[in-house]
């Protein structure tokens, strides 16, 4: 995988969860245990096992073997593994100044940035998505024609909690069912995640950035996706904790209308030059169009 800072150090980085992934992808025995794998009943026993108190003893482990610093979060014994996946940050640890005018990221992750075309689709790997397919909605999905799809991958190592990245109205939840493939970039050569995944999203409508969708994808093993507040027609606000993911690489897609936001030029030549952009909580991803 190779990855940019914000400041354009790039790093390539290939773990053993990406090697075991594009050996799996690559042989027909290896795609068929996945496809196992990615069925929610799967997922369902895993968070059992996952939510009891034997899980607890491989915390310490998990964290070192991926460089997590415990620093940043609240200090607790966690008693499942769960628990301890969805820990919550210190204060401050994630700091952001609140401006309407910019959109934030609402989550840890690595960034791409993709144009979505006049007749509705952005290509991820070579594989050709389409909003409407995404978002199974094809009037709603004519807004963002032209616009911007900015898609933040998390890690097993990343924050999986996240925020609303700009204040608004908030719509209600729409749930879509389906599988729960691995949102490892490898995986794209050979499913298109993003539209066979279980995945919610919801409308923000806003003062600077016109009608925005943000929405969820889980990924494997992540068999729930915790949003606070479902309802419709609910003030939020820029920072507000909006839910967490359970374990797992899980994926927040942002759409942006046309006109209506200036991506931040480093993430779009990031994505032109096949890099992911590595971002926290809070930082800035685009303005609001003048």
């Amino acid at each position: 995988m190779r990855y940019r800072d914000r400041q354009g150090n790039e790093y390539k980085v290939t773990t053993s969860q990406d090697r075991l992934l594009s050996d799996a992808y690559d042989s027909y025995f290896g795609r068929s245990i996945l496809q196992i794998l990615s069925m929610p009943a799967f997922s369902k026993c895993s968070r059992k096992v996952l939510s009891s108190k034997l899980s607890g003893g491989f915390v310490t482990q998990f964290a070192e073997s991926n460089g997590i610093d415990m620093f940043d979060y609240e200090e607790k014994q966690y008693s499942t593994f769960n628990e301890f996946f969805t820990r919550k940050i210190k204060p401050g640890r994630r700091h952001f100044e609140h401006d309407e005018k910019v959109l934030v990221s609402p989550s840890d992750g690595k960034v791409s940035a993709y144009k979505i075309t006049p007749s509705n689709t952005f290509v991820i790997k070579n594989s050709v998505y389409n909003v409407d397919s995404l978002l199974r909605d094809r009037k709603l999905a004519k807004k963002y024609a032209g616009g911007y799809a900015l898609v933040i991958r998390l890690s097993v190592d990343d924050y999986h909690r996240y925020i609303f990245p700009v204040s608004g109205i908030k719509s209600h939840d729409r749930d879509i069912q389906g599988f729960l493939n691995t949102v490892n970039p490898v995986a794209n050569r050979h499913v298109e995640v993003y539209k066979e995944n279980t995945r919610t999203y919801c409308m923000l409508r806003t003062e600077h950035f016109g009608d925005l969708i943000q929405m969820e994808v889980g990924a494997l093993l992540v068999g729930r996706i915790s949003n606070h507040h479902p309802e419709g027609n609910l003030r939020v606000s820029q920072g507000e904790e909006k839910g967490c993911f359970e374990f797992g690489g899980s994926t927040i897609v942002l759409l942006l209308e046309k006109d209506n936001a200036v991506v931040d030029e480093d993430l779009i030549k990031n994505t032109a030059d096949g890099c992911e952009t590595k971002v926290r909580q809070g930082e800035h991803l685009a303005a609001a169009a003048e």
